[in-house]
């Protein structure tokens, strides 16, 4: 799901972003080389969808499908209209595919009703339909009555139109011979956009919901008045707006379906378990690339989640995973070689797209020659280089906690005292902020953002190692393990690594506290998502969650630092620290927590990964080609 920024920056990336020094000389170029019919291609229950298809105007040869389905448009529309690009990158534009884009049902110039998340059905019967059987009839028709194609086809989406790239996977159309699920959306309570570990954020939400209902087909489209929101400093916006109810009070009137539906189901009840793609990833035949950014700010979690979930259950498939040092979509682009403050070893988006995508794409389209891809190509962006696995998580990492322990010390070694901990006082009315400074948005990433502005809080506790002695390499998932107390009976817990930079950094790294993974977790629901339980006030109480999977080399002469709060504000709405319905909470219901970490012999906190030989990591540098 992309948010009112993430989404403009997306679409400029990833619909008119061109290899060439000009857009209007791309745009020449396709239509001069491509000839465009739009069709309205009926489906099973008889529906029709706007589907656009850019043929090769050499006709002497047949050519494979390209297939992207989305809820953004499918435009330019008319049949004189072009794009300034075709295809996942430039290489695609001049290498011979016809490229179908797709409005999906119930958006744009599609017929039919729209349905957030559509649930996929197993056994389909008549005219039954999901996401999965409107691709298999689109690809049908475009088999038998597109002309010049050579009976395979190839999918691939970023985001939402990931989420329809999966469900391409589970198609089961024969033809369909390559999928690359990108930063897919999958879970949208457990991990992915509207929700992480049952936590609401807030502040993605808002804005884009108003937007999406009023650009969903029906008699309601581009009918709302234009969402005005006064936003100087979102942390003090949000704030004086109070409760999550009060969206509705001062500015969606209940005139949004999707929003006031998330607040018809706090909890992880059948609604959202219907609409968990993951649990449908059986008898996946195509070959998958998943690719993703370990700075996705929105659907990181479904990238590892959907590659994890097919390997599991589609032994022997081809199933690929790629995650490089990016943002949403910042793959798609023609030049990322830094993100915020953190400079990369070159231009990575186009090393991806040059030596990775197309070649996965023209290989199983085209037979070409077999990349020979390992099964994971991963960047560390301690290090600044491509790594390669046959296996993730890693076959040779082994295991490594790190406990919190007195004085804000980060040690290998549990504590030995009988009475062990910290305090602080989480405060509704005066949240931990996500970022530093005054934003008026999130911008497109915040997970590689300075710490140093949350350390000096004392809602903040963090927890260092010495200076590293030698290179330390995290690899894989990231568990946290707190016993905590809090005085009231609800709180969220949020755990941050981060990558301490020494004195010595040139400029403006000299100490910086690089965010390297974060997660939050709502903690009523601890021990189930679907049936939540208050804390007992006062009682030591275990906490356990998983973060998402991380590589990243913490650097000799570095540390390495934990942070743990209970607010991570605007990004996440506040926690009244009472156990409620979270939705239907009244600005009176908000109320301070003094929480206790314990880190004694008897309750440990700690967190738990798994960790690289650094002699044996250095084997696993993958280069080839050239970096773009």
């Amino acid at each position: 799901m992309k948010r009112p920024f993430a989404f403009l920056i997306l679409l400029f990336v990833y619909s008119y972003t061109t290899a060439f020094a000009q857009p209007n000389l791309a745009k020449d170029y396709i239509k001069n080389h491509y000839t465009k019919a739009e069709y309205m291609i009926p489906m099973r229950d008889g529906v029709k969808l706007y589907t656009a298809v850019y043929t090769p105007k050499d006709t002497s040869m047949q050519y494979p499908f390209m297939l992207n389905r989305t809820c953004y448009s499918a435009g330019p529309y008319g049949k004189d209209n072009f794009p300034a690009r075709l295809g996942p990158s430039p290489e695609f534009t001049r290498s011979g595919f016809i490229f179908v884009y797709q409005d999906v049902r119930g958006k744009y110039k599609s017929e039919g009703s729209w349905t957030e998340i559509t649930p996929f059905i197993p056994h389909k019967t008549g005219s039954q339909h999901d996401e999965a059987s409107d691709t298999y009839d689109a690809v049908d028709w475009l088999i038998h009555h597109a002309a010049h194609n050579n009976g395979k086809v190839g999918v691939w989406g970023i985001s939402y139109p990931g989420f329809f790239a999966t469900n391409a996977a589970l198609s089961g159309h024969p033809a369909i011979k390559a999928v690359s699920p990108q930063a897919p959306v999958t879970n949208w309570f457990l991990g992915d956009d509207t929700h992480h570990k049952g936590a609401f954020f807030l502040m993605d939400e808002v804005g884009f919901d108003y937007w999406f209902a009023n650009s969903t087909n029906g008699p309601n489209k581009n009918k709302l008045p234009k969402l005005e929101l006064p936003i100087k400093n979102a942390y003090d916006f949000y704030l004086k707006l109070g409760p999550v109810s009060q969206v509705n009070a001062l500015y969606y009137h209940h005139q949004v379906p999707f929003w006031d539906t998330v607040l018809m189901h706090p909890n992880y009840d059948q609604w959202w378990q219907a609409r968990d793609i993951s649990a449908h990833m059986h008898h996946v035949k195509p070959a998958t690339l998943l690719v993703g950014g370990w700075y996705d700010a929105e659907d990181l979690w479904g990238t590892l989640e959907t590659y994890k979930t097919i390997e599991k259950n589609n032994p022997g498939n081809t199933n690929t995973l790629i995650m490089g040092p990016w943002n949403h979509g910042g793959w798609a682009g023609t030049h990322m070689d830094h993100l915020g403050d953190i400079a990369f070893n070159g231009n990575t988006s186009r090393w991806f797209q040059k030596n990775i995508e197309f070649p996965f794409f023209v290989h199983y389209l085209k037979n070409e020659p077999q990349p020979n891809l390992p099964e994971a190509v991963l960047y560390d962006v301690g290090l600044n280089r491509w790594n390669k696995f046959d296996a993730w998580p890693a076959k040779a990492a082994k295991d490594i906690k790190y406990f919190f322990n007195t004085n804000g010390q980060l040690t290998n070694a549990p504590s030995v005292s009988n009475k062990n901990f910290a305090t602080y006082i989480s405060d509704p009315a005066h949240p931990v902020p996500y970022q530093g400074g005054i934003r008026k948005s999130r911008g497109i990433t915040y997970m590689i953002d300075d710490q140093r502005f949350a350390s000096k809080r004392k809602d903040v506790l963090s927890f260092t190692t010495p200076i590293l002695k030698e290179n330390t390499t995290l690899a894989g998932p990231v568990k946290a393990h707190l016993n905590v107390s809090i005085s009231t009976t609800d709180a969220d817990f949020v755990v941050k690594i981060i990558d301490v930079y020494p004195d010595s950094a040139r400029g403006k790294m000299s100490g910086y506290q690089a965010l390297v993974r974060a997660e939050v977790m709502r903690g009523k629901y601890r021990k189930s998502f679907t049936n939540p339980l208050p804390f007992t006030p006062g009682k030591i109480t275990k906490v356990d969650y998983t973060l998402p999977d991380l590589l990243y080399t913490f650097k000799k002469g570095h540390k390495i630092m934990i942070q743990v709060q209970s607010s991570w504000f605007p990004l996440v709405d506040r926690n009244p620290q009472v156990f409620e319905n979270i939705y239907k909470a009244k600005a009176a219901d908000f109320t301070a927590a003094t929480i206790k970490l314990y880190f004694d012999k008897n309750h440990p906190s700690y967190i738990e990964s798994t960790v690289l030989d650094e002699h044996l990591y250095d084997q696993h540098q993958f280069t080839v080609g050239d970096g773009g």
